[in-house]
């Protein structure tokens, strides 16, 4: 026991560190986890929503610049829906249409350039060139032989139809010349023009084509290749609503404008016809009665009136040394 005591205590420290600083790792880590858990609760509230709210998602999704609703019309044929009535129809049409063309030797092996597609908007019909040029001639406005014979036999079927049609053309992104005063922009609606003017021709009523559009390179068909001769291209869409429906539509936005001026001279001989007196017009309002009797009397009327205080004089009453 004397030797332990005269040992001595020897105390051990063991120091620790930390590692230093850990940097912003954590940071990036968190705010994946915060974006998952957003993304979650996202997608269980549009899980527990309407239909109509999961459209609207979707169609922002198809299209989030809103191109497609400026235009009025979309590739995918995104819109309100159709009824099963019109579905029908379109679909009997879509056949009728096939069954022609197959019929047709000549046009039968142009099946592959012809797609036909129900969509919520109607029938779109379009017509899609190969590098050769099968319905217009190249870089030109005028329709093959093809071209015209496929539209007078679309024409047979399209005029009996109370549904209207717009027509749309369509170029690859090839510049079409230097030319800076006729680009792919006015060809593409010079075709859509010359397709228009065939069809009429053959019968499709003047009423029938509400509108004639041209887009140039701008809704390209394969768009991972801008240069694809099948974005060369004429749609016709045979719109699902009836043939009253834009004019309705057009009546409903006119506006009734103000009555066109007199001509020169009718109201003086309406005012001095012999043994008539120029009726004076009546009064818009009460007070435009008062003072519609003599000059005399109304200057009479506004110097009894009491002046109402001006703004000036209300100021200078409320400065010191004014009686008030």
């Amino acid at each position: 026991m004397a030797s332990d005591r005269g040992r001595p205590i020897i105390v051990i420290k063991k120091k620790v560190s930390h590692g230093g600083h850990h940097g912003g790792a954590w940071k990036v880590a968190y705010a994946d986890f915060v974006t998952a858990m957003m993304s979650l609760f996202i997608v269980l509230w549009l899980m527990g929503s309407s239909e109509k709210v999961k459209k609207a998602v979707a169609g922002y999704f198809n299209d989030p610049k809103g191109s497609a609703q400026l235009l009025g019309t979309t590739m995918s044929g995104t819109g309100p829906e159709i009824s099963e009535a019109k579905q029908k129809a379109l679909e009997d049409l879509k056949e009728k249409l096939e069954k022609e063309i197959k019929e047709k030797k000549e046009l039968e092996k142009l099946m592959k350039q012809i797609e036909m597609t129900i969509t919520p908007e109607g029938l779109r019909i379009e017509l899609i060139e190969d590098k050769n040029g099968t319905f217009y001639q190249s870089g030109s406005a005028q329709l093959s032989a093809t071209g015209q014979e496929l539209l007078k036999l679309l024409a047979g079927e399209l005029k009996t139809l109370p549904n209207q049609m717009l027509i749309e053309g369509h170029t690859d992104a090839a510049q079409y010349s230097t030319d800076t005063s006729y680009s792919n922009w006015e060809l593409s609606a010079d075709r859509a023009n010359s397709a228009r003017r065939l069809l009429q021709q053959s019968g499709v009523r003047a009423d029938q084509v509400t509108q004639i559009r041209g887009y140039a390179d701008q809704l390209l068909r394969v768009k991972n290749n801008p240069y694809d001769p099948s974005n060369r291209r004429i749609s016709l869409l045979v719109k699902n609503a009836d043939a009253g429906t834009a004019a309705q539509l057009k009546n409903a936005h006119m506006v009734e404008g103000p009555p066109a001026p007199p001509a020169a001279g009718e109201g003086e001989k309406k005012g001095n016809e012999p043994g008539k007196k120029a009726e004076a017009a009546p009064p818009a309002h009460p007070a435009e009665a008062k003072s519609a009797g003599q000059g005399a009397g109304k200057v009479e009327t506004a110097k009894n009136e009491p002046a109402k205080p001006g703004m000036l004089s209300r100021a200078m009453s409320i400065l010191p040394g004014k009686k008030k």
